[in-house]
């Protein structure tokens, strides 16, 4: 198997099974240690960490609250886009709550930073089985799965998680009770916002590969897009937290994405096609 798949490079098609198993040992190990190193780097400075970046949304006077208030003035639209005053408390119920807290936001964070480095790693270990074509079609796809990864986190962050808080903060059903939240369910929350919607935004990524290995055309996704939609609702629910207003904020940019992903394969498709015409 091996030795079909990495028929363009001889030295790497005559390593056997186990030396290859080896060869992805060491990208895997690497990319951990990646991961490790930048997650004690963020576990000694967790404090600051989390009273500006990670309890950020849940404050009136985050970025994303300011640009849409000053927005709000200048069009005068009478404090439509302000967020609600928030005065979010949270409670910890465990006796190590706080310190497994700690570790386990680290490791989130540390991942998500070592992101770029773990695509290099795959990138190195897939490499070689692409012909000299394939590789020149493939230049910079760390760069900018690395960037579509980080827009969807961005996105998450600073567009869904603040407004999120604050439906969720100012939700009453009766004046009896109070919002008091546990701060795991509010991580649990931003690292499935986040995390969720950094993978959903590859999806330009996969459908230019997909099409490349004449998987995908242009218009098998034009004729599919009536079920993309509601492939598209069912992710944003299952992403967005339960609110109509947060599942219309991520379905929207998640139907861009899958129109931008159509002029991706379309382009691709064209390019195939000029390619083919050169060698005829």
């Amino acid at each position: 198997m091996f030795k079909r798949l990495f028929k363009n490079n001889p030295e790497k098609a005559e390593m056997s099974f186990f030396d290859h198993l080896e060869e992805l040992r060491w990208h895997i190990i690497r990319s951990l240690i990646a991961v490790v190193a930048a997650s004690i780097l963020i576990f000694i400075f967790i404090t600051p960490i989390y009273s500006k970046v990670i309890l950020g949304p849940t404050r009136s006077n985050f970025i994303t609250f300011r640009i849409l208030c000053r927005l709000d003035h200048w069009l005068n639209l009478g404090s439509k886009l302000c967020a609600a005053h928030m005065n979010i408390k949270f409670q910890n119920l465990e006796v190590s709550g706080q310190f497994m807290l700690a570790l386990t936001s680290s490791l989130i964070l540390g991942m998500i930073i070592s992101v770029p480095l773990i695509f290099w790693e795959f990138w190195r270990f897939v490499k070689p089985a692409l012909k000299p074509t394939e590789a020149k079609y493939t230049r910079g796809v760390v760069f900018w799965s690395s960037l579509q990864f980080f827009l969807g986190v961005f996105f998450a962050y600073f567009c869904i998680a603040p407004y999120a808080m604050a439906f969720f903060s100012n939700y009453h059903i009766s004046s009896q009770f109070e919002n008091i939240f546990t701060i795991q369910s509010y991580l649990d929350l931003v690292i499935q916002l986040v995390v969720g919607l950094g993978c959903v935004f590859e999806l330009p990524i996969l459908v230019y590969f997909l099409t490349k290995v004449g998987i995908l055309t242009p218009q098998f996704l034009r004729t599919y897009r009536k079920q993309a939609i509601l492939v598209i609702v069912g992710i944003a629910a299952f992403i967005a937290p339960p609110d109509v207003t947060s599942q219309i904020v991520v379905s929207v940019p998640l139907y861009l994405l899958y129109e931008i992903s159509i002029y991706i394969s379309r382009r691709v498709l064209k390019q195939k096609e000029e390619d083919e015409k050169k060698w005829v």
